[in-house]
């Protein structure tokens, strides 16, 4: 592994700058070229009418996929319950299939399920495989390859993306490096599949947005890169990491978007993210994907939690929708006579 040192990662920041101007413009068409896949072909046309689209992480169910016997759920049978709740697109753990990879047979009955029920499969979160980042070069390298069935099977059931962790150790550059390293190795598997390779803020350094947007910078290839949680700031045990800043660090790399939710007031709003400056964050880097409901919270019961987060995801794009309506009406409204409205 080469060495960077802080001037190298300057000099590759300011590479890469000089191409962002042109995510914004671009960005539908990044949508449809690098996140769709076979299960994705109408993502693209969806996304011309609305800001974004919603999606449901199977993580917002992992008390009900745990639960046997009544009253819980299999994992085959989640894109079944995703439509029950109006949601035609999912993302998926592997933790609830982790011994099924490699499993043709199990993936096709996967695939069959989704399609059966006109859902969309758009990733795969993977966790428990070790640090991409680990300081030891062959357990990197294992940690590399213990990421590549669950590509493969990513591939397999039309996802665009597998989603990893960062997980490192060291001091802050040495870190960077490190998981730099491990994800570009990555990420050449996937670019040989057609796939992304995302990496959430997920505790220690990849909750730092700079630190992890400098990973992204390190890296320097469209197939790796992150998907943004609204919630997941927690640095450590005395340090948190401030949620819109982060967010807003993470998104010129964003191919998919986690709406992070807990608890809601009253008025349906999530007290921890100010889901309507978060959603303007998003929409400024001109993102026009699926953002996913990631309910987490435990005073609603899971599915009260996912309606809940679904509801608040529907008012705020209906507000994006009317305003954007305004200001197209307001700038094709004739000029008033004398040159003033």
């Amino acid at each position: 592994m080469s060495k960077l040192n802080r001037r190298d990662v300057l000099v590759r920041a300011a590479a890469s700058a000089l191409c962002f101007p042109f995510l914004s413009a671009s960005r539908r068409q990044d949508n449809a070229s690098s996140q769709d896949g076979p299960g994705q072909k109408g993502a693209s046309a969806v996304a011309e009418a609305l800001p974004f689209e919603i999606s449901l992480a199977q993580w917002s169910l992992h008390r009900t996929l745990r639960k046997k016997g009544e009253g819980g759920l299999d994992n085959l049978d989640f894109a079944k319950a995703a439509r029950g709740f109006g949601i035609t697109a999912i993302e998926y753990v592997n933790q609830f299939f982790k011994d099924k990879p490699k499993d043709r047979d199990y993936l096709t009955t996967m695939k069959k399920r989704a399609d059966e029920h006109g859902v969309q499969s758009l990733l795969i979160m993977c966790d428990g495989l070790g640090r991409l980042g680990d300081p030891d070069r062959t357990k990197r390298e294992a940690t590399v390859e213990a990421h590549r069935p669950w590509l493969e099977a990513a591939k397999f059931l039309g996802c665009h993306s597998i989603r990893v962790n960062a997980a490192s150790a060291g001091s802050y550059d040495e870190q960077m490096e490190l998981a730099a390293d491990g994800l570009a190795r990555l990420t050449a598997h996937g670019k040989d599949l057609g796939l992304n390779v995302l990496v959430e803020n997920h505790g220690g350094l990849s909750s730092n947005g700079a630190w992890l947007a400098g990973v992204m910078k390190l890296v320097g290839d469209d197939r790796c890169g992150t998907l943004p949680d609204f919630g997941n700031f927690r640095v450590s045990a005395d340090e948190v990491y401030d949620r819109y800043r982060g967010v807003r660090e993470l998104m010129p790399f964003a191919k998919a978007v986690s709406a992070k939710s807990h608890d809601f007031d009253e008025a349906g709003n999530e007290v921890h993210s100010d889901y309507r400056r978060m959603i303007d964050i998003v929409l400024a880097a001109g993102y026009s994907g699926y953002i996913g409901i990631e309910y987490e919270g435990g005073k609603l019961s899971e599915d009260d939690g996912i309606r809940a987060t679904k509801r608040l995801l529907e008012a705020v794009r209906e507000e994006v929708v009317a305003k954007r309506r305004a200001t197209k009406a307001k700038a094709a409204a004739p000029e008033p006579v004398g040159g003033k409205r």
